[in-house]
């Protein structure tokens, strides 16, 4: 199915991670031009774009922390291309280790808020005074099913998540549609979310390497597999398409094989090779 996704400028922040690298290919793959943001990463941005070689792509260092990394980050994109069409706010960083509140130190508290909540509203805002001046885009946020259900040991994570999940998801597809309104022939801008699951990416290999683990967490899945960053690729791409998702906005999508809080298989039950 087409997605129109064609020739379309498409911004991916953490681009060189696990899910970000995936997007970027799902992106790709629809003839989409890319933008590969980067911070501590930028050789595994710049090996992405070879391997992705044909398709136009500009590689961008910034800590997404600072408001004029943020401002030139864009500001290569649009010099670059002209335009931004879509943006996924896709960065963020996970303290591995469990942390209950109570030990939790307000250093780390801090750093995750402005990791992953600050970095979606600084590009975020960007995005939004582009919009002003080319009346068309939309967004998708990457959230966490952490910010659904609660994730304990990761308070900070799960909260930061939430306010993106929920608040500016929600807070935001009202702004969007009057700084990208419906016209005749376009029908206005849109923010959606993106929840994954637990998802096999470098950063929780060694996790989800103990058997126990996989055991546990996929026992609260419907359907019992660990997600794969093409899983929550091509529900990003879905949502970034205007025309397969044209009427689509404010919505939460949770892609974790229909994760609930709660097990629905015992432990026991589960085939970890098939998982």
């Amino acid at each position: 199915m087409d997605t129109d996704l064609r020739d379309k400028v498409v911004l991916i922040t953490g681009a060189s991670g696990g899910i970000g690298s995936a997007i970027a290919r799902a992106s790709a793959a629809e003839g989409a031009v890319l933008v590969l943001h980067a911070h501590r990463n930028r050789a595994g941005a710049v090996a992405l774009a070879r391997e992705l070689a044909g398709v136009e792509s500009l590689v961008v260092t910034a800590d997404l922390r600072r408001e004029q990394a943020v401002t030139r980050l864009f500001a290569a994109a649009v010099k670059r291309f002209g335009r931004v069409d879509v943006l996924v706010a896709n960065a963020g960083a996970w303290e591995t280790r469990d942390v209950p509140l109570h030990a939790m130190s307000l250093r780390q508290w801090n750093d995750t808020f402005a990791t992953v909540a600050t970095t979606a509203f600084l590009c975020l805002r960007e995005f939004f005074r582009l919009l002003k001046r080319q009346r068309h885009g939309n967004a998708v946020l990457i959230g966490s099913t952490a910010a659904v259900f609660g994730e304990a040991g990761h308070a900070d994570y799960a909260a930061a998540k939430a306010a993106m999940t929920y608040g500016l998801t929600r807070t935001l597809k009202n702004e969007i549609a009057r700084v990208a309104p419906r016209t005749a022939d376009y029908g206005g801008g849109r923010v959606n979310c993106v929840c994954p699951g637990w998802t096999v990416v470098p950063r929780n290999a060694a996790k989800l390497g103990d058997a126990a683990t996989v055991r546990k967490v996929v026992a609260t899945m419907a359907l019992p597999k660990l997600a794969s960053p093409a899983d929550i690729a091509n529900a990003v791409v879905f949502l970034a398409s205007d025309r397969l998702a044209g009427h689509i906005t404010g919505q939460t999508v949770v892609v974790a094989g229909g994760m609930e809080g709660r097990w629905l298989w015992r432990p026991e039950e589960v085939d970890v090779a098939a998982a």
